[in-house]
């Protein structure tokens, strides 16, 4: 049974009864981003209890499998009955070449007639509302710039930054059953190649488009951005722990003697 109530007090929706946008906004800024266990070496369970326990009732955040799946439990129980799970390469911060695997998760969501294009998992880049389903014109958001474009038999979900388009992620528009994203979680939270396995990445906003992001995916770093100006402050290790406890409601963590998050 999917814990309703819980779930929409974790995101300060508590006995509301919203429409897809008012719970993708609110989930967006309620449930922080975070790949800390792929990190601390602990694989990410995709279990529907697995994911209230973590998300809703132990207050942690999670990286796109995570989030997007339990979004699609809370429409599913709000009555969204057609939910439908699509996996995307992402494009963002590389080249094209070589090949990514299809690691990341969003959805198509039925609601009021319309089909949309609903996501709460894309990092430092997450929508904070759905977009029409299909390629169309762009949508501002807080600022921040969307559209979905073809490229082939494809759909390509692109930003407007530092003035043009980039891409942030490609997808067929086919829906996949779970089993298929089970089998990518299971690598992107194990596999020694996983970019989740050898580095820290935490990410949060808010519903006026502030942005914050943790990562030494690089320079270790704290990435505070709107959609008009950006700052980029370095981060020694040590101060991990405090940061995510104090900038993204994460407390608990330590740093273990390799440096590795311990919880």
């Amino acid at each position: 049974m999917f814990d309703l109530r819980a779930y929409l007090e974790r995101i300060g929706l508590e006995g509301a009864q919203p429409s897809l946008a008012e719970l993708h906004v609110a989930h967006g800024a309620g449930i922080p981003f975070e790949a800390l266990d792929p990190q601390r070496g602990v694989p990410i369970s995709l279990d529907d209890a697995d994911l209230q326990r973590k998300l809703v009732h132990e207050r942690r955040g999670g990286y796109c499998f995570e989030q997007n799946l339990l979004l699609k439990a809370a429409l599913e129980a709000l009555g969204f009955d057609e939910v439908e799970l699509y996996l995307a390469r992402v494009l963002l911060g590389g080249p094209a070449a070589p090949t990514r695997p299809r690691s990341h998760l969003l959805l198509k969501v039925r609601a009021d007639g319309s089909d949309w294009h609903a996501d709460v998992g894309f990092g430092g880049s997450t929508p904070l509302e759905p977009l029409p389903w299909g390629p169309g014109e762009e949508h501002e958001q807080a600022g921040w710039r969307y559209r979905v474009v073809e490229a082939g038999p494809e759909y390509v979900l692109q930003t407007f930054e530092d003035g043009g388009w980039s891409d942030l992620y490609t997808f067929l528009p086919h829906p996949v059953p779970k089993i298929d994203v089970e089998a990518i979680n299971w690598w992107t939270s194990t596999h020694p190649s996983s970019a989740f396995v050898n580095g820290l990445l935490v990410g949060r906003q808010w519903a006026d488009g502030r942005r914050l992001a943790l990562s030494d995916w690089g320079e270790l770093s704290l990435l505070e951005r709107t959609a008009e100006q950006a700052t980029r402050t370095s981060v020694e290790r040590a101060e991990i722990p405090r940061l995510l406890a104090d900038r993204f409601e994460l407390p608990g963590f330590e740093l273990a003697d390799d440096g590795r998050l311990v919880c």
